[in-house]
């Protein structure tokens, strides 16, 4: 089995989002609710997602909006700070994703003992938060000088929010990503959160890289999510699986065990 098989004991798996509330410092944050707040809705999430089947979770700081590409220290330690309450009753693989901060990304998975990590670690953009070049050869030195090289890395190569400057087609970056940085996955997306990849985008990644995982990293849903596994390796989901699939609510436990059974019917 590959080290992706071995994590998630599955060679398609479905990864479900535990999208933490804003966090202390940014813009949206509860002060009120305080940091109990973020680790009550954190708990209540986790639970429905796994008590549905999910393969694995991924904590990330969604609502982190208007995002950074250098996260204050703050936010990735109030994350850590979470899932540490949370380590207890963790039963599945989780992973973590500090948006849009690869090397804070890799810090909170070392200190959390992550199993995994998504980013953006390669490429040029013109985004929302402007200019947008990412290190993949310094991140992923970091993670070994954090002695995580173990670490599974889930390289997202059409970055939401954002337009590749680089104009040779999906498909070329992804493979060249592959060649170039090792991932262990591939992960291919829509414009924004919750808005799904275009299927014939994961049709050309998946020809181009039949030996990588390649995952629909956004906007899967309950009527196609048997299209998508007919395509790629697994999916990440977050919207889907909210109270009335919207984004920012909180996860609706019979949604989440409806896309769960129809991943199942997918795999098999």
């Amino acid at each position: 089995m590959s080290r992706f098989s071995k994590t998630f004991g599955t060679d398609r798996p479905a990864i479900a989002m535990v999208h933490l509330g804003a966090l202390p410092g940014t813009p949206l944050y509860d002060a009120d609710a305080g940091l109990e707040g973020l680790v009550d809705a954190a708990h209540s999430d986790l639970k429905a997602l796994q008590d549905a089947g999910f393969d694995a979770v991924m904590f990330g700081n969604e609502n982190d909006r208007p995002y950074e590409f250098n996260v204050d220290t703050a936010s990735t330690a109030t994350m850590a700070y979470v899932i540490g309450r949370l380590q207890s009753e963790i039963t599945v693989p989780f992973g973590v994703n500090v948006l849009w901060d690869p090397r804070s990304s890799i810090a909170l998975a070392a200190a959390t003992g992550a199993a995994f990590v998504r980013e953006i670690f390669t490429g040029t953009y013109a985004s929302d938060m402007g200019p947008w070049t990412p290190d993949a050869g310094a991140a992923l030195r970091y993670g070994k000088r954090l002695d995580r090289g173990d670490l599974l890395t889930l390289f997202n190569v059409s970055a939401e929010f954002a337009d590749s400057l680089d104009r040779r087609p999906l498909a070329d970056r992804a493979r060249s990503a592959v060649f170039s940085s090792i991932p262990d996955a591939v992960l291919v997306s829509g414009a924004i959160t919750g808005e799904a990849a275009k299927m014939e985008d994961l049709e050309a990644v998946k020809s181009a890289l039949p030996a990588t995982p390649v995952l629909a990293n956004t906007g899967v849903r309950h009527d196609t999510v048997a299209q998508v596994f007919g395509i790629a390796d697994g999916c990440i989901v977050g919207s889907a699986l909210k109270v009335d699939g919207h984004t920012w609510n909180a996860v609706d436990a019979d949604r989440a065990a409806d896309f769960m059974a129809r991943v199942r019917a997918a795999r098999s």
